[in-house]
């Protein structure tokens, strides 16, 4: 069963409105060629008529938005979890578009679901990259938008030992564990949701070009040790992470900036990519090199300008 929900507008207009697609995921089981949620096939810059965003739900409280590669390269997911009380959005986008619309018919339809429940929002950031619509949020009524230093991101989630230590966020009766993940980026975290068995997994692992400055590898090291060993304790399904860059061609990734996404890899990745990003990562030379694998590339790069 698939809904299609499609809003128009001009991308001069000052009050553009992004348009999207609603889709409700195909069933939330793995098929022999995936792992996690199935999706209907993700805009991917290969066709002109596409919309500036699609979403597509994983369940009635959990939803994945894709920009497209149209408004940005990055063509980033975010994500927007439901409680009885909270919602949280993990990242607001990459520029290129307004994405508070798509985000907030989401909430209206969810609302409308439930009885028009009052619902607060929360925007959240996997890592300081993807914060470009924060400003819309600012102004919004009944929002709080996370800072994007280590220190904001620690104690809005109760995280006292930062990165060592694992946070937990309660959206009303659905309990977030929040992973503190530091290496790409110093704030950077993953999310588990225990409901749905999902590791929202941000820019530290997904189908693309993992990006480590070389000065912070040894902190990505421990990340990984760290996500392991979060994993060993708790069911994982998937991972959905913040991009897509590699194709269905084990190890081969799209140029950087491509404009489309040709035969693109699918958003998951199964729970042994965990243990093979350790393995990688514990394995790295001195100073690191691009390592490729099937699924993704750790890809060290020169540390960034003070």
């Amino acid at each position: 069963m698939k809904q299609a929900i499609l809003v128009r507008g001009t991308r001069n207009s000052v009050l553009r409105v992004a348009a999207f697609v609603v889709v409700m995921a195909l069933s939330v089981g793995a098929t022999p060629n995936s792992v996690g949620p199935r999706f209907a096939r993700w805009i991917d810059g290969t066709t002109s008529t596409e919309p500036e965003t699609q979403v597509q739900r994983i369940d009635d409280d959990s939803f994945v938005i894709r920009q497209s590669v149209r408004t940005n390269f990055e063509a980033p997911f975010l994500y927007l979890l439901f409680g009885t009380d909270r919602a949280l959005l993990i990242d607001s986008g990459a520029g290129g578009l307004k994405i508070r619309p798509t985000v907030d018919r989401v909430i209206a339809d969810w609302r409308t679901r439930h009885r028009n429940r009052p619902i607060q929002l929360i925007v959240a950031h996997s890592h300081g990259d993807h914060h470009a619509g924060d400003d819309e949020f600012r102004e919004r009524s009944n929002t709080e938008v996370v800072g994007l230093q280590p220190q904001q991101v620690a104690a809005f989630f109760g995280i006292r030992d930062w990165p060592n230590a694992i946070g937990r966020y309660d959206l009303g009766h659905r309990v977030l564990d929040i992973v503190p993940t530091p290496g790409h980026e110093p704030a950077h975290i993953m999310v588990y949701d225990a409901r749905t068995r999902l590791i929202f997994s941000g820019d530290m692992l997904y189908p693309g070009r993992l990006y480590v400055p070389r000065d912070r590898f040894d902190v990505f090291r421990a990340s990984a040790v760290r996500l392991a060993g979060f994993a060993k304790t708790h069911p994982v399904r998937a991972l959905l992470g913040a991009h897509i860059e590699m194709t269905t061609t084990p190890g081969k990734d799209y140029p950087m900036e491509a404009a489309g996404h040709p035969s693109e890899h699918g958003l998951a990745l199964p729970p042994s990519a965990i243990d093979e990003l350790e393995k990688a990562t514990a394995e790295a030379k001195s100073p690191a090199e691009i390592d490729r694998h099937p699924d993704f590339i750790v890809y060290p790069v020169a540390p960034k300008p003070a």
